[in-house]
């Protein structure tokens, strides 16, 4: 992999539901082996900015590239191969055993009516290992709590085996132990493997603290993009998330560190 070469293109993008307009003139180049922080206020179009980027929605205006060709012009199987996705949301109406749900991101390298190789069953048992998962294996999904079933989906999505990891509001139902382990180990990809890292967030001192760049979005469109050693300041805090703040900087690593101030 290429690391920091140009994965994708966004120019002059917008997208609407029915009459009511979601995302408006976003340009933006997003390269590999970065970990990007995408922040914004509910309501700010961060969901519909990831299905635009995973080809699941159509862009009313604009184009998407992913390696310079149009996100439309890839079969469903090939974005699999490439792009996954961990959901904010995530539920089964079947009694899958967890190994077999984390099973399920190998399916786009298994070949029709052909069964799991060893390379396949080797990712999903590396995958379960890194999530804190394997005591769990052969239980069914509905006896999970919220936290324990977010981690067996980004299992899933790490057995995938993809160059980009997009992560929607995943780490909302877990705790802070939970959460960190896997900031850690998507920052540890990023730096060792050359993975692409994604990730709408909302708390804004985990973004400072594991992200390369952060995307801020503001009613529909791109309001800052830029390191986060240089983006969290005072006025954006203030201007994008109606919140009072004094932002330091780390001494060492030189990450911002936030300070929220309450009346």
């Amino acid at each position: 992999m290429n690391r920091n070469a140009t994965l994708f293109q966004l120019s002059d993008v917008s997208f609407s539901y029915r009459q009511t307009r979601v995302l408006a003139e976003i340009d933006l180049q997003l390269c590999s082996g970065r970990f990007y922080g995408l922040l914004g206020a509910n309501g700010s179009g961060k969901s519909t900015l990831i299905e635009l980027l995973m080809g699941g929605h159509k862009a009313l205006t604009g184009e998407v590239l992913y390696k310079n060709k149009s996100i439309e012009s890839y079969s469903r199987q090939e974005l699999a191969k490439q792009l996954a996705l961990v959901p904010q949301h995530f539920a089964m109406n079947f009694e899958y055993q967890v190994s077999d749900v984390v099973l399920m991101g190998r399916h786009p390298h298994i070949p029709r009516f052909s069964s799991p190789a060893k390379n396949d069953l080797q990712a999903v048992e590396e995958a379960m290992q890194i999530m804190d998962i394997s005591h769990l294996q052969s239980r069914p999904v509905s006896a999970l709590s919220g936290g324990e079933l977010q981690r067996v989906v980004m299992a899933r999505a790490l057995a995938q085996g993809t160059e980009v990891l997009i992560l929607d509001e995943a780490t909302s139902s877990l705790d802070i132990h939970h959460t960190i382990a896997i900031m850690q180990v998507m920052r540890k990809r990023v730096e060792t493997k050359g993975l692409t890292v994604i990730a709408a967030i909302h708390d804004l001192n985990l973004a400072a603290a594991f992200c390369d760049e952060c995307l801020v979005l503001k009613e529909g469109r791109l309001f800052d993009h830029g390191p986060v050693a240089e983006i969290f300041t005072s006025d954006l805090l203030h201007t994008a998330f109606a919140v009072e703040a004094t932002v330091h900087h780390h001494e060492n690593n030189g990450r911002p560190q936030i300070q929220f101030r309450y009346q």
